[in-house]
């Protein structure tokens, strides 16, 4: 965990935006977003690939693939990708939520339990280096989920037209 540079921050260290945002980056799935393009890609490829274990004895009750090879591919492709779709949004949320709790102004927190809630607000030196986080860092990654999100709803797209042609 990174100290913040602020001594007299009331809010515990776990909660820090700062510490959260650390946290999530080294985190097992969401450290996949801060890959370079062809790793992250790759990583993506995999949990497509996977979620096929599920998608694909599916497809193949609905269209056996000796009766119907184009249909059972796209209807399993189709299925992949809602689990890569979860996994896509899960992703999204987490970063957007940081790159939010960073960018604002104001840091709510909960010093002993859900009952008793306070707000901090952050000195300038931190606000200024806690946007520049989300500007440096956590849009790029948001905008690279958005990017992925759209390239999936262009291959629905193309799988929609092909399907139409059979």
């Amino acid at each position: 965990m990174i100290k913040s540079s602020v001594s007299n921050c009331p809010v515990p260290t776990e909660q820090q935006p700062l510490n959260e945002y650390e946290e999530l980056k080294i985190s097992w799935l969401f450290r996949d977003c801060t890959l370079n393009w062809r790793s992250y890609t790759t990583k993506i490829a995999w949990i497509w690939g996977l979620s096929w274990l599920v998608a694909g004895p599916v497809a193949a009750a609905s269209f056996p693939p000796h009766k119907g090879v184009v249909q059972f591919i796209l209807c399993g492709a189709a299925g992949a990708s809602v689990g890569l779709i979860l996994v896509l949004v899960r992703l999204y949320l987490g970063w957007f939520y940081i790159g939010d709790r960073l960018f604002s102004q104001t840091v709510f927190y909960e010093e002993s339990g859900w009952y008793d809630g306070q707000t901090w607000i952050k000195p300038q030196e931190v606000l200024n280096r806690d946007r520049l986080i989300v500007s440096y860092e956590i849009k790029p990654i948001l905008r690279r989920l958005q990017f992925t999100f759209a390239s999936l709803a262009g291959m629905f797209l193309i799988g929609t037209i092909v399907w139409r042609l059979l």
